[in-house]
């Protein structure tokens, strides 16, 4: 059985964030990376800096693919927008996925406090960005590379924080929570995606910071083939 994966990518990411996944995927496990506008294929469109337009965008680049067996992953700012994808193809009565895989993040309920990212001069964006790790020293200090990446990564923290939770009938869909033991996601806020689905969830614990996802790349990709392929 061939099954599909889309994966949205974190904020700054892009369809090449998920380059060793790909290679790393079960052969019948097809990996469908999705680039939001101003990055990767799509790096000539404007940016979005709210949320609803980046679901309806992101909807429109999936629903073709929604008729074959597929499920979602979604790292981070991607595990929000997978969230709420799947709330769209839900009220739009369309085949939901058979499984939901979010990492790097507390539930949609979860109140984050601290000032907006997006708003810091750059000095400051610039370390909050070496904190979570996941962008190299040779980047960060590059300013031609910076003055790229920035206005992307600050539009993609704008939509994320200024975006307010919905409560909603929960889904009746599994999902898998993967998060870090030394990035800011405590175990608490990941239980919260609890909230979300019927069925129990399961929660996986890495060695790691935020972006925890790179250095454990094959057992995330063994995990999601346990959940989702049939044992032979």
């Amino acid at each position: 059985m061939k099954l599909n994966l889309i994966c949205f990518p974190f904020a700054g990411g892009s369809k090449y964030s998920y380059n060793n996944y790909i290679k790393l995927a079960d052969k019948n496990l097809q990996l469908i990376p999705i680039d939001y506008p101003g990055r990767g294929f799509r790096f000539k469109e404007a940016l979005i800096t709210n949320v609803k337009p980046l679901i309806e965008d992101c909807f429109d680049k999936i629903k073709g693919h929604l008729h074959e067996p597929y499920a979602i992953y979604g790292h981070s700012m991607g595990s929000i927008v997978s969230y709420l994808v799947t709330k769209r193809i839900i009220a739009e009565g369309l085949p939901q996925p058979k499984h939901l895989f979010l990492s790097g993040r507390g539930g949609p309920s979860v109140a984050y406090t601290e000032p907006p990212r997006y708003l810091l001069p750059s000095d400051k964006f610039r370390a909050q960005l070496k904190e979570m790790g996941g962008s190299p020293d040779e980047v960060l200090n590059d300013e031609d590379l910076m003055c790229f990446f920035e206005p992307i990564l600050r539009a993609d923290f704008e939509a994320l924080e200024n975006y307010k939770y919905e409560h909603t009938q929960p889904f009746d869909i599994p999902v898998t929570v993967m998060i870090g033991e030394q990035e800011r996601v405590t175990l608490e806020q990941a239980f919260t995606w609890q909230n979300e689905t019927t069925q129990k969830i399961d929660i996986r614990r890495f060695p790691g910071r935020h972006f925890f996802i790179f250095e454990h790349t094959a057992t995330i990709m063994d995990i999601i083939g346990q959940k989702l392929l049939p044992k032979i």
